[in-house]
């Protein structure tokens, strides 16, 4: 009786449960991806399991390095530009005093960096060159904007904004989200006075404290959804981003509690490094920050579009025949929709409606294109949405022209005496060529039908 067998036997159950976990790990590595359901569970491990992938492939570490650097770049002009709108409300105080009170290890360097905003304001309004200062301020946060901009298309796979865009977009951005932030911290004393009008009394001071509190988280709440919501250059549905703007505004609220609480440990550090230490300390949170905003970037990416990645596996592995039936079909759905003057289809259209992974349609459209039958062409200049239509008159494009192009796409004829050494093969493949072109070149693609269904898959 060998080991193994001896083990099965005294532990049943335990072999059960490790086979259960290996079952549900197999599940949830590659098998969800091969599930047709469209449950709760299966969109769950399908969005948990393409974020994870997303985390690891788009090298979120490094990218909110170098975001955290821009950023300690960036810092001077951002507050200013927040205490310049927080004057405007009244809230330039309590701004510092909210910034001393999370860092309170830290009042000297913070009381140097409130007189560099004091100085930088009074240059950007009355400088020598009159408005050099504010425009560059505003360079300096468009340039942080767009590198923000230029990660989260990275996740999304979508390109950036035209200038024009650039310039309406980041303008509303820039003014709006600061806004938000000066609301987000000045609502605790609107709140608190307010409420204490209409409830008085003391027994209620737990209540107004919580609602004080809970106000201020979801203003936070909404900054992340709106960053992920308005900075990507691509149609983000609000839910997926209020979803991640959730999770990440409660991540940061975490890490900012801890990293206030842990101020008060750094006197030890202070000794060794004096003022710099504040210096290593901000640039550690404001990576950690980056890290929280990309991964909720990722998130509202994989939750939205988990479904378009459904049997990686199986693509990669696809027969000859089953990759030429939806080549096949894929035509015959563009040449419908440009036949009936409908918008042109663009790849997520096939992933809704009938079901066929993105990545295998891609793969099929870029084919299609190379040999010179579809052509790409700009649905909506704003989103740069495109679509496909036939690059070939509906009355020419048949099923034998079809298979004419695609067999003569490509480099041949490069192996030297090739034909001579294996002239009957070579005899016999343009045979079986012609006789197809032959036979079906007279059976259009726009005359083929097909059932236009409900869309297969929603999220």
């Amino acid at each position: 009786m060998d080991s193994k067998k001896s083990f099965e036997e005294r532990y049943p159950r335990l072999n059960r449960l490790i086979e259960w976990f290996r079952q549900q790990y197999f599940y949830c590595a590659e098998g969800v991806w091969s599930d047709d359901a469209n449950g709760f569970k299966q969109k769950l491990v399908k969005t948990i399991n393409l974020s994870v992938q997303s985390f690891l492939n788009k090298d979120i570490q490094s990218t909110a390095c170098a975001m955290a650097f821009r950023t300690l770049l960036a810092i001077v002009p951002a507050l200013a530009l927040i205490f310049a709108i927080g004057r405007g409300f009244g809230f330039d105080n309590l701004l510092k005093t909210t910034l001393l009170g999370y860092f309170p290890a830290q009042r000297e360097v913070l009381e140097r960096g409130f007189s560099f905003v004091d100085s930088y304001l009074n240059q950007a309004s009355g400088g020598i060159f009159i408005g050099v200062g504010i425009l560059f301020l505003l360079w300096t946060l468009f340039s942080l904007v767009s590198s923000a901009e230029i990660a989260l298309n990275k996740i999304w796979s979508v390109p950036g904004r035209t200038v024009w865009r650039q310039l309406t977009d980041y303008m509303a951005i820039i003014f709006l989200l600061p806004v938000l932030m000066i609301c987000s911290t000045g609502i605790n004393v609107l709140m608190s006075s307010a409420l204490q009008v209409v409830l008085p009394f003391e027994a209620m001071s737990p209540l107004i404290s919580t609602l004080v509190d809970l106000s201020s988280v979801v203003l936070i709440w909404l900054f992340f959804a709106g960053v992920y919501k308005l900075l990507p250059n691509a149609r983000v549905k609000f839910s997926n981003a209020l979803i991640a703007g959730v999770l990440s505004g409660t991540a940061f609220t975490i890490l900012q509690w801890l990293f206030v609480s842990g101020q008060i440990y750094v006197s030890k550090y202070n000794a060794i490094y004096g003022s710099f230490a504040f210096l290593p300390l901000l640039m550690l949170w404001m990576q950690l920050v980056w890290v929280i905003t990309l991964a909720g970037a990722v998130l509202c990416f994989s939750s939205q579009n988990f479904v378009l990645y459904s049997y990686s596996k199986q693509i990669s592995n696809i027969s000859f025949d089953y990759r030429r039936k939806i080549l096949f079909a894929v035509m015959v759905v563009i040449c419908r929709h440009y036949k009936k003057q409908e918008t042109p289809p663009d790849a997520n259209d096939f992933a809704r409606l009938y079901g066929i992974p993105i990545k295998l349609v891609t793969q099929i459209i870029e084919e299609l294109r190379c040999c010179g039958l579809v052509l790409k062409v700009e649905v909506d200049e704003n989103t740069h949405q495109v679509g496909y239509v036939p690059a070939v008159d509906l009355q020419d494009l048949t099923v034998g022209h079809i298979l004419h192009e695609l067999r003569n796409h490509g480099d041949d004829d490069f192996i030297i005496n090739f034909d001579t050494d294996f002239k009957e093969v070579s005899e016999l493949i343009s045979h079986i060529s012609i006789k197809l072109y032959d036979d079906y070149n007279n059976i259009k693609i726009a005359d083929l039908d097909y059932t236009e269904d409900t869309p297969k898959n929603n999220n």
